[in-house]
């Protein structure tokens, strides 16, 4: 096995799905010496902003002068940018090191294999431990109480947005999905939480009432002072805050990711408690700072004309973010859509088909992939819909319109496949 590439030896792990449960996790990591006790964690839980929000935080920390292991799920273009040490991904040779590991230890004790998302956390905490980082903001991939993430006991819990979103793991209700993103609370442990639906707060509250959780909730401890909205340049605002005022210059496009914002400087100014270094200087040059591709991502035609706008939303709470940025963008535009078979349909592509002026429906490069021509009973009447198989021919049917604005959306494996497609036509994404 030595030498392998870290997607051979993820490949070969893919039948293994996703294991919602913690004992043979936490034996692997037993096994491996217990890295994630040697790294304090900031752990970030919720349905919709929770990379956003790690990603604010990572700019932040790093912008104090620390250094920080970002861990976030799912990629863009390869397994490495997941992983990662001072803003740059690992190298692949690490990573399939620490892969490497992380099955070697499994095999030695007697454990089933680890599924790719144990194997990636356990890589990625040998990863800082090996590193020695000062902290790590470590994303949870689904749900919260039985992800391979909450192996570690964070110094600081966040939980973002919750929604509508993987019923069949989490619960049908808000109410149930809230309880499991809850699991990341720890008696003591301070959380900060985002503005939430009444039915999700009350569910929050429950759980953290219980363990002896002392919650922060953004929605009345951060005021949203002047905000200017810059379209697809993001926001200049002002946050106030217990610990005092921020102006700020936020580059992450979309009304949402003020709330996101909002969160992300709270845990901040909890966390500088630890680390004196996170000052608001720190905040608002790491806000500045902050890049999170596939999310509201401007890529711009060489020589200008045409933009296309990529875009993650994957849920009905995300779909409506983007259709509310859309419309008050105000330009026409062109859909290119396609999601997975799990994923509420329903609850997406109408919301954003009534503002295209086309629309191209597509399977997303993943083996999980609704056909798109499922898809076609949720097109709303009167707009009509081009089936396009492969999404490279569903993006250059969309282009092929002339110049003008291409919004790409549905499944972060349509975008990814898509950011990897325009940057070897020459598109630039403006975040850059």
């Amino acid at each position: 096995m030595a030498g392998r590439a870290a997607d051979e030896i993820l490949a070969r792990l893919e039948p293994l799905g996703v294991r919602l449960e913690l004992d043979i996790f936490r034996r692997l990591l037993a096994a491996l010496g217990e890295p994630q006790r040697r790294v304090p964690a900031l752990l970030v839980a919720g349905t919709n902003g929770k990379g956003s929000v790690a990603a604010l935080l990572d700019a932040i920390a790093r912008a104090a002068g620390l250094r920080v292991g970002l861990y976030t799920s799912p990629h863009l273009e390869r397994w490495e940018e997941r992983i990662r040490l001072g803003g740059a991904p690992i190298a692949a040779p690490a990573l399939a090191s620490r892969l490497e590991r992380a099955l070697a230890a499994a095999r030695r004790c007697g454990l089933p294999p680890p599924t790719p998302f144990e194997a990636l956390t356990a890589a990625a905490w040998l990863e800082f431990g090996g590193a020695a980082v000062d902290l790590a903001v470590v994303e949870v991939g689904l749900g919260g109480r039985l992800d391979a993430t909450n192996a570690c006991d964070p110094v600081l819990s966040l939980i973002t947005r919750v929604a509508l979103d993987h019923r069949a793991e989490l619960g049908a209700d808000l109410a149930a999905i809230a309880r499991e993103k809850a699991g990341i609370l720890r008696r003591g442990t301070p959380a900060v939480v985002a503005a939430q639906e009444p039915e999700a707060l009350a569910a929050l509250r429950e759980v953290a009432a219980r363990v002896g959780a002392p919650l922060h909730l953004a929605a009345d401890e951060v005021r949203v002072g002047a905000a200017e909205w810059r379209g697809l340049a993001g926001h200049r605002l002002t946050l106030a805050t217990p610990a005092g005022v921020h102006v700020l210059e936020l580059p992450l496009a979309g009304e949402h990711q003020i709330a996101n914002a909002a969160v992300a400087v709270r845990a901040a100014e909890l966390a500088a408690a630890r680390w004196p270094a996170i000052d608001s200087g720190a905040i608002r040059r790491g806000v500045a700072a902050c890049r999170w591709p596939g999310r509201l991502e401007a890529f711009a035609a060489p020589g200008g004309g045409t933009t296309v706008l990529l875009d993650a939303a994957h849920n009905p709470d995300g779909a409506a973010a983007l259709a509310r940025f859309l419309e008050r963008l105000g330009r026409p535009f062109a859909l290119v859509f396609g999601c997975l078979a799990d994923k509420d349909a329903d609850g997406m592509l109408p919301r954003l088909a009534r503002g295209a002026s086309s629309l191209v429906l597509t399977r997303p490069p993943s083996p999980r992939a609704r056909p798109p021509e499922q898809l076609l009973a949720h097109v709303p009447a009167g707009l009509a819909a081009a089936v396009e198989e492969e999404p490279r021919t569903a993006l250059g049917r969309a282009l092929a319109a002339g110049p003008g604005l291409v919004v790409v959306s549905g499944s972060i494996y349509l975008v990814g496949a898509s950011r990897s497609w325009l940057s070897g036509l020459g598109f630039r994404s403006a975040s850059a």
